[in-house]
């Protein structure tokens, strides 16, 4: 599932350079909604913005999920957020270093999560028919 939700995050992204930030934003979508912790249901975004809350990033994800300017994040500050075990499982599945992922999900991040919560929230339904819906 992880490479097919990498390629339409990837598309949403505009492909070629979202092509890597797409597939290790699925990747870690897929890693964080697979736990099934947070009750974000068939929808993993959920899950990874509440990570992200949790790790020190809350006002930053407030304004991709809002309808203002996106706050940029740097690669230090996501690999904070995040649980080690789920960006270290990206990176190992990407082939980069947990440092270059992080760098990647930073650049992708706020302009990933802003075109899926077009309605300043974050929305119901699969990741996979959103993405669809916005592509």
């Amino acid at each position: 599932m992880s490479n097919d939700l990498g390629a339409l995050l990837g598309g949403l992204l505009g492909g070629g350079a979202g092509g890597k930030g797409g597939n290790l934003l699925g990747a870690l979508l897929t890693s964080l909604g697979g736990a099934g912790t947070h009750g974000a249901g068939s929808n993993p975004l959920g899950a990874l913005l509440d990570t992200l809350k949790e790790g020190g990033l809350g006002e930053k994800t407030d304004s991709w999920v809002g309808k203002g300017a996106n706050q940029e994040v740097s690669g230090p500050e996501v690999a904070q957020a995040l649980p080690y075990q789920a960006l270290d499982h990206v990176a190992q599945q990407a082939g980069v270093t947990p440092e270059e992922a992080a760098d990647e999900l930073a650049r992708t991040l706020p302009q990933a999560v802003d075109k899926l919560t077009p309605a300043g929230e974050v929305p119901e339904g699969s990741l996979e028919d959103l993405i669809r819906q916005q592509s």
